[in-house]
């Protein structure tokens, strides 16, 4: 935890002499957690609220982004919809990068039985095409939107596994590790207070991407109306609310949409810049 928090503190001191692009992604990333947070309380409408009379309206003063086929306000749907959006990604990303780093130091550093045991199930999980998996198993279980980030949550798995043990086997042939080792730390220390630390670049890095994975595929299963729960402001659901409503009011489509890929695009940014500036940065403790 003390790791993660200076991680956080060093990075949010960072982000101020970042370029342009990277602040622009941080200030709108920060925009979107205050969504997810308060978009409820932010949206000028209950964005479950129907008015027949309002069905399909384009935008207004007191629509900024009109209403849908049932008379919804759209805006509101939209702010609201973001803890819906984010909530799923950030529970796959959180999930698969504590499992995915904890196994992929274990499978670097012990090696042996351990390491080959998880490339093979690594290998048999790569062969999975993921979106497919999830959307047979929500077919036949029947599971739903949180099945589904379970379900993502362990095919996301490999690639955090094969990254972080590809870290680690760098990190292991270093002199520090042999300096650790011959004081006579403990294994478990050395991964944690040691290599950890060391590998944080590529634990970041994966982390972010994970979440822009997931953004997409759970965005892409509410479209498909597999996700989010029927009546649940998310904006997967929006977007395939409104195409057919195109040529009526295309904002009921393209304000969730633009949201889904600003959001993928910033994090994608600063996941760039992060993993630059620790790499370049890397100490080894």
């Amino acid at each position: 935890m003390a790791t993660i928090a200076a991680t956080v503190s060093t990075t949010a001191r960072g982000v101020a002499r970042a370029p342009v692009t990277v602040r622009l992604a941080a200030g709108f990333l920060l925009c979107v957690a205050i969504l997810a947070a308060a978009g409820t309380w932010l949206a000028p409408y209950d964005p479950t609220a129907q008015d027949l009379m309002l069905n399909v309206s384009g935008p207004s003063g007191a629509h900024w982004l009109g209403t849908d086929q049932l008379g919804a306000d759209v805006l509101s749907q939209v702010l609201a919809g973001t803890r819906a959006a984010l909530l799923g990604p950030l529970v796959v990303a959180l999930g698969t990068v504590v499992l995915g780093a904890s196994l992929g130091i274990l499978a670097g550093y012990r090696g042996g039985w351990i390491d080959a045991l998880l490339n093979r199930l690594a290998d048999l999980m790569y062969a999975l095409p993921s979106l497919l998996v999830i959307i047979v198993l929500i077919g036949i279980v029947g599971g739903g939107y949180w099945f589904a980030v379970l379900v993502l949550t362990v095919l996301s798995l490999p690639s955090e596994i094969r990254l972080c043990r590809s870290a680690t086997l760098a990190q292991a042939r270093l002199p520090y590790i042999d300096a650790a080792r011959t004081l006579g730390l403990p294994a478990g220390r050395i991964m944690a207070r040691h290599l950890l630390p060391n590998i944080m670049p590529t634990v970041i890095a994966t982390f972010l991407l994970d979440f822009v994975t997931a953004l997409i595929s759970l965005s892409g299963l509410s479209y498909l109306g597999l996700g989010a729960p029927p009546g649940t402001p998310d904006w997967g659901t929006l977007l395939a609310s409104g195409q057919n409503l195109l040529a009526d009011n295309p904002w009921i489509s393209l304000a969730p949409g633009a949201m889904i890929a600003l959001t993928a695009t910033s994090f994608t940014l600063l996941g760039d810049w992060l993993y630059d500036r620790y790499s370049a940065n890397g100490d080894h403790s």
